[in-house]
């Protein structure tokens, strides 16, 4: 069970969705569930790429945008939009995705996320334990209901 989750610093959150799935499919497999729903509670700003949450360097030739051999922006967003596709056609999987930026200055990336798994999508302003509990605790019900 999650006792405490810690906040802030690296986002590797394409590496965090890839981790979900395999999780996910794994107890698939066992038979110890049937559906799976993913709760990502994110801004959705990944800074870490998935080579470098995976122990490799990251090859800035890979990325054309690519400054001071660092993954741009835009790189970090198709590689965590390409996974969060691949989430979204497993089949007996939902993604809920919980967004924590702050929406005055919001970038949209979580919600992109919940879009292109074909999820749901929650924008919340505060996001304490009684906040995330209550949404989460709504989304599933919608789910048990499709």
């Amino acid at each position: 069970r999650l006792e405490s989750m810690p906040c802030g610093g690296g986002s590797p959150l394409a590496h965090a969705l890839q981790m979900a799935m395999l999780t996910g499919i794994n107890a698939q497999k066992s038979g110890d569930v049937g559906k799976v729903v993913v709760v990502c509670i994110s801004d959705g700003r990944a800074n870490v790429p998935l080579c470098v949450s995976m122990g490799e360097e990251f090859d800035p030739d890979a990325d054309e945008d690519s400054k001071d051999g660092k993954p741009s922006r835009g790189y970090l967003k198709e590689e965590v939009l390409a996974c969060a596709k691949q989430l979204g056609v497993l089949p007996g999987f939902n993604l809920l995705c919980i967004d924590t930026e702050n929406k005055f200055i919001s970038t949209g990336i979580a919600k992109d996320i919940a879009n292109a798994a074909m999820g749901k999508y929650h924008q919340i302003a505060k996001a304490d334990g009684s906040a995330i509990a209550s949404v989460t605790s709504q989304a599933l019900n919608e789910i048990k209901a499709q």
